[in-house]
């Protein structure tokens, strides 16, 4: 069975955890007429959706907020996260919104956002907005690495029309409908944790065990399993990206997906000669995130996690699971 644009079963089971964790926001259409600039049939077929969809104005419209789906709750997510080591409080979606969820025939639940979808809430001095450039790039590198067989969110289409963007030159406007069965990160965690806040921590752990780690669910240790299982998925997808030389950039925590996927492609690169010392983000000016780093970094990250999860787990279980992210990465 394929769906239709308008039959699309959505919902956003993330939104009932009430808005502790989000703030509704909806999109920001373009001024300009919207066109499809690209539609990605494979991920497509993620969502049971009929390609002939792609030839409807109403899916340039829905995708670049003009339009709204049946059942969406557009909302933009909390959290804070380490950016170059440091702690910074409150980050959060700045120019991306969650539409909602959809499930698939094959039980697979994939959330659908919006980057480059306006201003919101968390947005600072940003315009939220995405230029077109750039947002090639993560739709191509997001789509090569599930080539590779490395864990990644995914991307259903680019949108755009003829709005200008400022950044250092004025550039095309666009927007990525990127999809996840998750983009909650460890920055989700952090937040709440720094704010001594330690009923949010349990209740959004709950909901990711309830929705992504079910197996878990019974268990007496289920945090600490959870903890243990972002640790290994963690490892393991590092290794990866050292395999076929991926460097992300900005492995800052509120990039860091709590399913262990690759997640926010920003100024990434690729090792075109071995170079361990690869930079490929002009602004890390000390090299922090060097391709030689990024397994260290990767450890750095998931110890952060650790710490905030310690409202719910004994710090020296919390220590001991960290001990098995080198393993898990070798």
């Amino acid at each position: 069975m394929k769906y239709e644009l308008h039959s699309l079963p959505l919902s956003n089971s993330f939104a009932e955890l009430g808005e502790t964790f989000f703030s509704p926001v909806l999109p920001t259409p373009f001024e300009q007429p919207a066109r499809l600039i690209h539609f990605n049939a494979d991920a497509a077929e993620l969502l049971d959706l009929d390609h002939k969809v792609q030839h409807e104005q109403d899916f340039a419209n829905i995708f670049t907020g003009k339009q709204r789906l049946n059942g969406d709750a557009p909302l933009a997510m909390l959290y804070a996260g380490h950016q170059f080591g440091h702690y910074v409080p409150q980050l959060g979606d700045g120019r991306a919104v969650m539409l909602g969820e959809t499930t698939n025939q094959r039980g697979e639940k994939w959330e659908l956002q919006l980057k480059g979808s306006g201003q919101t809430p968390y947005s600072r001095a940003g315009d939220g907005r995405a230029v077109l450039r750039s947002t090639i790039r993560e739709y191509l590198c997001s789509e090569a690495m599930h080539g590779l067989g490395i864990p990644t969110t995914r991307a259903l289409c680019i949108t755009g029309s003829d709005d200008e963007v400022y950044r250092e030159q004025i550039e095309t406007g666009a927007m990525l409908t990127r999809l996840a069965p998750s983009h909650v990160r460890f920055g989700s965690f952090e937040v709440f944790y720094y704010r001594d806040q330690h009923e949010p921590i349990r209740t959004l752990a709950d909901y990711v065990i309830e929705h992504h780690y079910p197996e878990l669910t019974e268990r007496d240790d289920k945090y600490l399993a959870l903890l243990k299982t972002v640790i290994s998925r963690t490892a393991r997808l590092l290794a990866q990206w050292q395999a076929v030389g991926f460097a992300h950039g900005v492995m800052n925590t509120d990039n860091m997906s709590i399913l262990g996927l690759t997640l926010d492609y920003g100024p990434y690169g690729f090792v075109e000669a071995y170079d361990p010392d690869y930079v490929c983000n002009h602004s890390d000016h000390e090299g922090r995130y060097a391709f030689k780093n990024q397994p260290q970094i990767g450890l750095f990250n998931v110890s952060c996690l650790a710490q905030a999860l310690l409202p719910l787990i004994d710090v020296d279980d919390a220590k001991a699971a960290l001990e098995d992210y080198q393993p898990a990465y070798i």
